[in-house]
């Protein structure tokens, strides 16, 4: 039985010829994409982010039928890819392995926006030679968003503690998703930029309805959460656990994202 189950992990991680590109994933936000619109067998390699139960943006059970990398020139070229997919920032040494094997390479930043995210789908999708799935993932994504903002009521001010008091402002995936959810960004408020630290004495001055908090999601504390002056802040806002793997990636994460943030301001709104 153990020899059948670990004959079956293979055989999904393992590429056929003639199924599409072979692809190799050095990002684990793009690494969720590809779960969702390539074939198993197309996908040679993964982030080793994805196979860390605290920076995974997907099931551990299902990274672990594929092989990781650490994103180096060596593990990456040993893969034999066609295609190599990453996030904005490649190791030159990387990039330059690449040029020589002819391997193509394409690079998805993070998106700033909700749209941004469904056209980045999409366009995985389509290089993967799956162009119907990521239109399908992109009306999903589309269709949780919508569906978050669907109770009435005017927004919610609230603003997103990742920790140590980095927030994210305007020009963020997180900023557009809030607001298509029936939330306002208070980043703004404070003066603060795209991405920046808020000072905890202004936090407590000027408090938000509900502070999505990181380091309340894992367990930990930080500054904020340990801070005394917290118990006088929850008299006038929500302390909701937001988890670290829904700030930083677009595609299917935002499903998950848009279903959390719409039960905290349902709960919020009674």
């Amino acid at each position: 039985m153990i020899r059948r189950a670990a004959l079956l992990i293979g055989l999904l991680a393992t590429p056929a010829m003639g199924s599409g590109p072979r692809l190799v994933s050095i990002n684990p936000c793009v690494d969720a994409v590809l779960m969702q619109v390539a074939d198993p067998d197309q996908i040679a390699g993964i982030s080793h982010y994805s196979q860390d139960p605290q920076a995974t943006s997907i099931p551990i059970a299902l990274a672990d039928r594929f092989k990781a990398t650490s994103g180096t020139a060596e593990e990456v070229v040993a893969l034999r890819p066609d295609m190599v997919m990453s996030g904005e920032h490649v190791a030159p040494s990387t990039i330059a392995a690449l040029e020589r094997m002819h391997v193509r390479l394409e690079q998805y930043p993070v998106p700033s926006s909700v749209a941004e995210s469904e056209q980045q789908v999409r366009d995985i999708a389509r290089v993967a030679g799956h162009p119907e799935r990521g239109e399908a993932l992109a009306r999903r994504m589309e269709a949780a968003v919508t569906a978050a903002r669907s109770a009435p009521g005017k927004p919610v001010p609230a603003l997103i503690w990742e920790g140590e008091g980095l927030v994210p402002g305007a020009g963020t995936l997180a900023d557009d998703l809030l607001r298509r959810t029936g939330f306002v960004n208070q980043s703004a408020a404070y003066g603060l930029k795209q991405w920046d630290v808020l000072p905890l004495e202004y936090l407590i001055a000027k408090p938000p309805r509900v502070v999505f908090s990181v380091a309340a999601a894992e367990g930990r504390a930080d500054r904020m959460t340990s801070h005394p002056a917290l118990a006088r802040l929850r008299r006038f806002t929500t302390i909701a656990p937001y988890p670290e793997r829904l700030l930083h990636c677009g595609g299917p994460t935002l499903i998950e994202a848009a279903n959390r943030l719409a039960v905290v301001r349902r709960e919020v709104t009674r």
